[in-house]
């Protein structure tokens, strides 16, 4: 798996398209091996980010669209008052960038949590490749359709959840997300970049709140968060205290 904390800025290399890590679950899934320089003729490369770096703006014009290669990055909104509301963590394999009208101002933004490269498509390209490859365009639907359905269950988290269930359901699933792509043996932890601040902004916590929660659900023997990695220490239990069913795992 890799690291979310390796250092990629310095590094030059375009990452090739029959050897991208994150093709197996990402919107290039459909695309034979023999149609790969073809997809290759579309791109403008890659991209990497500094951890804190924003990829994009609300309401900057939507030039680019992007796969994530490494790393982990967040989307979020900012109220006028400064708050910030993080609507996705978003992992190697997932597409940013993509909105109902591509031509309108981007309405959310994109930043890095840690050291990222990402696969550039500039807009136009990208429209002329899914012309080419139809089932691009079936893919980039089901992601669409996907990401809506992880919506609805961070809205029933917001707007339901007690705080102890949120953040229980949230770690899990993040946990989920990761292993399912990478494929880790059973047990293992994961990286963890994120702060208090930042689950707090994703759950509408006060990051004194998340605090609290995270040292009851550690007081429990159910989590371990140190040296920025993630260890769930008692999957089952932690499932019950999420509510996290089979459902919410095909969610993740």
């Amino acid at each position: 798996m890799h690291n979310s904390s390796a250092p990629l800025i310095g590094k030059k290399y375009t990452v090739r398209c029959s050897a991208c890590r994150v093709r197996g679950w990402g919107l290039c899934e459909p695309i034979h091996d023999d149609e790969l320089d073809v997809v290759e003729r579309f791109k403008a490369g890659d991209k990497v980010l500094e951890a804190g770096q924003d990829l994009f703006r609300e309401g900057e014009p939507s030039r680019e669209l992007y796969t994530v290669l490494e790393g982990w990055m967040f989307l979020y909104k900012l109220l006028e008052d400064g708050r910030r509301q993080i609507a996705k963590i978003v992992l190697p394999g997932d597409f940013v960038g993509f909105q109902p009208d591509l031509e309108a101002l981007l309405d959310h933004s994109a930043q890095a949590l840690t050291d990222v490269r990402l696969c550039v498509f500039p807009r136009d390209n990208f429209l002329e490749l899914n012309r080419a490859h139809p089932e691009l365009a079936i893919r980039l639907t089901c992601l669409v359709a996907h990401d809506v359905e992880m919506s609805r269950d961070r809205l029933t988290s917001v707007g339901r959840r007690s705080a102890r269930e949120r953040v229980a359901h949230f770690l899990l699933g993040l946990f989920y997300r990761v292993r399912l792509r990478h494929q880790e043996p059973r047990g293992a932890s994961i990286p963890m970049p994120l702060t208090q601040e930042h689950i707090g902004d994703a759950l509408g916590l006060t990051s004194v709140h998340v605090n609290r929660t995270l040292r009851n659900l550690r007081d429990e023997g159910l989590i371990e968060i140190a040296n920025r990695r993630l260890h769930i220490l008692d999957p089952d239990r932690l499932a019950d205290a999420a509510g996290f069913d089979e459902d919410s795992l095909g969610r993740t």
